[in-house]
Formats: structure tokens, C-alpha cells, sequence
């Protein structure tokens, strides 16, 4: 009777040997049969679509037609006969190589065994050979992520303290520099900034495709794909381009004309736009009324950009932008803002549409500072 979990009657005893010759005839990996004299006796399907030869192409003829070399062969049949691979008259998992019919080495894992007759004398050898380009190439991915991540650590740590210095350099050109130099300046420290945003995003993305294993391709060098580590700042157009829908925008500025234009301008792009020719009524606005994002002319006359923008602070946290038609700023409104916190200036009326939208964005937390400025 047969016993709990073991196959009934014997199964796998009178399992027919035609069965396990389809099995093995159709294994994807190489398998190999010689007999004493090193002729290839078998020769299955996985071996044909690893190595390119038909059976017909290489029963009868020496193994070592599958080898780089004669020596190689005789190294894999010594390995065979010796105690340390895998017992006598055993290998398993032995790394050699293959050649394939287009001369090309191929890198492979063998487990085999030598083939003894009823007396025990050696009649041949059987080996079954895995491909292992592709263990290795993973592998080699694996080895490459960890030192990416390492690496990812490593560059992080400087690019922090770069950020904190532009940011002690920018109070200090706020506090010291003219008016003048202070636009030049900030615009430089800018730019600086950005940049080392930029290679943040791709030392971030580095570490998720590690991580993840999934990454896209591009061609870096003509005719060679790699890895695609490139932040992709053109879904950042796509963003802005619908990004201002549903805001809603007060715009303040003593020229009726100015706030005319630019609720025009805004209200085009989807936005709810409200209007004040002055501070005061700004705040009236504020007080009555759900708003997103302040932009603010300079100078007004009973409240003029810093007033506002402080009063507004102490009302909330609606972010403020003020825009200015002259680089010199006669009562450091600017300057005094910003030392207070203000995070956006725009110079020079007219205001460029699309800096007004990249700026909003940027403001209301709908789009990162562009890379390019």
C-alpha cells in the first residue's frame, strides 16, 4: 500500500522513458550527450537555439567543435573525473564556455556526470549547460545598484551643504549688496540653485530606478542605449501649459489699465480674477473673499508692496508676487520683503506672460522652478 505523500504504486519507477526524453528533448537549457571517444551522441532542441547548430550539423563529430578549444574541453572532462566539483565523476554548476557557430563564446554553467556500463567502465558523459549571460548581467545590475545608491548617498550629503551656502550667500547679498548688483546677484544664486536641483532629480532617480529595477533607455552615444537618468523637464511644460486653471488670483495695481490686461491674460488661462487698484482694498478682498495667490504691483499709495505683503502674512499664508517696472528700488521694498520672507519678484513691466504663469505655478506648488530658468 502506498504511503501518505509518495507517489501510488511506484509512479515515477514505471514512468515510460520516452516521457523523459520529450522532457529533456525540449528543455530550453543545452543538453549534451559524448561517448568515450568525445563524439556528440545527443544533441536536443535547447542546444540548437543556444548554439546555432542543428543536430544533423554535429552528431558524430567531436565535442570539441563546441568548445573555443581543445583545452577547454579536456579542462571541463577533468573537472568531471576529479572530487571537487560536485563528487567523482560529477560537476555541477562548472563554468566554461561554448562556441557557437558563428564564433561567438557563450558563457555557461554545466551539471553533469560520466556514464559507466554494467562493469563500471566509463561508455561517455552527459551534460546539461545553462546560459548564464543573462544571470550575469543581472548580476552585474545588482552590484552596479548598490554602488549607485552608495554613490547617490555620497553626492547628496555636498549638494545639501552647496544649497545652504546659496542660501547664506543670498541674505547676505540682500543685506549688502545695491539694489543693482542685488537683481545680478540673486539671478546668479538662481541659477546655481537650480542646477543643483537638477542633479539632485537625477541622483533621486538613480536611487528609485535601483530600487525598482525599471528604468528607460536613450541614445547617450550614437548607436549605444542606456539607462535614462535625464530629469524629464518637458512634462514640466506640459504641467504649465493647463496648470493655472481654477486658481484664483488677486491682482493688485494703482494702473486700472494694468490690472485690466492682466485679468485679461489670466482669465484666459482659466483663472477666477479678482482686482484692487490699491492695498486697502486688496485687504478687503482678502477678507471677503477665497484667494490662491496674490500679485502685487511695487509702489502704491497708501500701501505699498512690503505693507501689503505683510499684512497679508499676518493674515495667513496666501503667497505673495510682486512685480516691479525698475531694477532700482527706491525704498528697498524688495529688499525688505525678501528679508522677510517674500519668495518671488518679478522686474520690469510689462510683464512677460509666460514668466507670470511659470511664476504662479511655482508659487501655488502646481510646478517645480524650470531647470533651464
Amino acid at each position: 500500500m502506498a504511503q501518505p505523500n509518495e507517489p501510488p504504486g511506484g509512479m515515477l519507477e514505471r514512468l515510460p522513458p520516452s516521457y523523459l526524453e520529450r522532457l529533456v528533448e525540449s528543455s530550453s537549457d543545452i543538453v549534451i550527450a559524448v561517448d568515450r571517444r568525445g563524439s556528440i551522441i545527443y544533441y536536443n532542441d535547447g542546444a540548437e537555439k543556444n548554439l546555432g547548430y542543428s543536430a544533423a550539423e554535429v552528431l558524430g563529430k567531436h565535442v570539441d567543435l563546441l568548445y573555443p578549444s581543445s583545452a577547454e574541453a579536456r579542462r571541463v572532462m577533468e573537472a568531471m573525473r576529479s572530487d571537487d566539483f560536485g563528487g567523482p565523476g560529477k560537476v555541477k554548476n562548472f563554468e566554461t564556455r561554448f562556441r557557437n557557430r558563428w564564433h561567438e563564446e557563450l558563457p555557461v554553467a554545466i551539471s553533469g556526470a560520466i556514464l559507466h556500463d554494467e562493469n563500471g567502465l566509463d561508455i561517455g558523459s552527459i551534460g546539461f549547460a545553462k546560459d548564464i549571460r543573462e544571470i550575469r548581467r543581472k548580476d552585474r545590475l545588482a552590484t552596479l545598484g548598490e554602488v549607485a545608491v552608495a554613490l547617490c548617498h555620497e553626492i547628496n550629503s555636498p549638494l545639501e551643504v552647496i544649497l545652504n551656502e546659496v542660501e547664506l550667500l543670498q541674505a547676505f547679498v540682500r543685506k549688502s549688496a545695491t539694489d543693482a548688483e542685488a537683481v545680478v546677484e540673486e539671478e546668479r544664486l538662481d541659477a546655481v540653485r537650480r542646477e543643483v536641483l537638477v542633479i539632485q532629480a537625477i541622483v533621486n532617480r538613480l536611487v528609485v530606478m535601483s530600487r525598482d529595477g525599471v528604468y528607460g533607455t536613450r541614445e547617450y552615444l550614437e548607436g549605444q542605449q542606456m539607462a535614462d537618468v535625464k530629469p524629464e523637464r518637458e512634462r514640466r511644460d506640459v504641467v504649465a501649459a493647463d496648470g493655472l486653471r481654477g486658481l484664483r488670483i488677486l491682482v493688485v495695481d494703482d494702473d486700472l489699465g494694468v490690472c485690466r490686461s492682466l485679468r485679461d491674460l489670466l482669465v484666459a488661462e482659466g483663472c477666477e480674477v479678482h482686482v484692487a487698484t490699491d492695498g486697502l482694498r486688496a485687504l478687503e478682498t482678502i477678507e471677503s473673499t477665497a484667494i490662491d495667490i496674490v500679485v502685487s504691483d511695487v509702489v502704491m499709495p497708501d500701501l505699498d508692496g512690503y505693507d501689503l505683503f505683510m499684512e497679508i502674512r499676518r493674515r495667513g499664508s496666501i503667497p505673495v508676487i510682486l512685480m516691479t517696472g525698475y531694477y532700482y528700488d527706491r525704498d528697498h521694498v524688495i529688499k525688505r520683503s525678501r528679508l522677510e520672507g517674500l519668495e518671488s519678484v518679478i522686474f520690469k513691466k510689462p510683464v512677460a506672460p509666460a514668466r507670470l504663469k511659470q511664476k504662479i505655478l511655482e508659487q501655488t506648488g502646481r510646478a517645480p522652478a524650470p531647470a533651464d530658468g
